[in-house]
């Protein structure tokens, strides 16, 4: 019987939690608060960070919604009248021959 790989990623990784539990344990309280402090200190610049490359993405996609649409215009000038046409003329298609005709 053979040993996958993940047999012993999860065995490495109980005996790292293990270990990490033995240290904590025999640490005093001003070491254990001193490492509280560190990790809610690294938390917060990698929230900061998260929320610095949101507001990076949101900026980047709203200048490419406006500098591709102008693009797009400037490329191929007669491309906005043909989807005017098209979607256009499909909403004059969706009322109906009924409504399209005028009253008598």
């Amino acid at each position: 019987m053979s040993v996958n790989n993940k047999q012993w990623a999860t065995f490495l990784l109980g005996a790292a939690a293990a270990f990490g539990a033995y240290k904590y344990m025999n640490m005093t309280d001003e070491e254990k608060e001193k490492l509280a402090a560190s990790l809610k200190e690294k938390a917060n610049k990698v929230k900061d960070q998260a929320m610095s490359a949101e507001e990076q993405a949101m900026e980047y996609f709203n200048e490419l919604k406006t500098k591709g649409a102008d693009t797009f215009k400037e490329h191929m000038p007669k491309v906005e009248e043909f989807f005017q046409g098209l979607f256009g003329g499909a909403k004059e298609a969706a009322k109906g021959p009924a409504e399209n005709t005028p009253a008598a």
